[in-house]
């Protein structure tokens, strides 16, 4: 009884610090002049969106698509959202062992589920975790768009270095109308 106590605590406060990413805010947004750019939650919520449309049109599987994504920045409660010119300075520790200590003291299952999930978005090649890839990057490509709208003017970098990265013909196709229409656009259709 005491252990199944211990389990649910460890669990439930992962869910509290899972609360944190609806706080802290992707700072490599800061260095383009964003004031107040996007939390992780927010970012994450639509990389898992965008993965699952992006499986569906790949033929992956949506549902472990959208679970990958939504996976992917959990470690920044620990190791904060380091933008890619601070990375050079660090030798961080990987996604993998991040989430290992932060689901110790979780029930078993979610330990396991956890760090499954973990390791195969930072280590897998399936379809379902190259369309994880390219929606993390499609999403900041989005992102960009955006706030350019909002009258951010440096962010063209994070536009051409996701778009460059993009691997399937769905995201690449996607990026493309994206950069090519507004972000409000989508409205038109129904209030025509």
């Amino acid at each position: 009884m005491a252990e199944d106590t211990d389990q649910a605590k460890g669990t439930a406060g992962f869910l509290f610090e899972m609360g944190m990413l609806k706080r802290a805010k992707r700072s490599g947004w800061w260095i383009a002049g964003v004031k107040d750019p996007e939390t992780i939650a927010e970012h994450s919520f639509r990389v898992g969106l965008i993965g699952s449309v992006l499986a569906m049109m790949e033929g992956a599987d949506p549902a472990k698509t959208a679970l990958l994504g939504l996976w992917h920045d959990t470690q920044e409660t620990r190791v904060s959202d380091i933008p890619h010119v601070g990375r050079r300075y660090l030798d961080a520790t990987s996604n993998e062992k991040v989430t290992a200590d932060q689901v110790s003291a979780a029930h078993p299952a979610v330990r396991a589920g956890a760090q499954r999930i973990v390791e195969e978005y930072e280590t897998g090649d399936s379809l379902e975790v190259i369309c994880a890839h390219d929606a993390d990057k499609l999403e900041c490509l989005i992102q960009a768009v955006e706030y350019r709208e909002q009258g951010c003017a440096n962010v063209q970098g994070w536009i051409d270095s996701s778009l460059e990265k993009l691997k399937t013909a769905s995201a690449q196709a996607l990026a493309e109308a994206a950069l090519n229409m507004t972000s409000v656009e989508w409205q038109k259709t129904y209030l025509s």
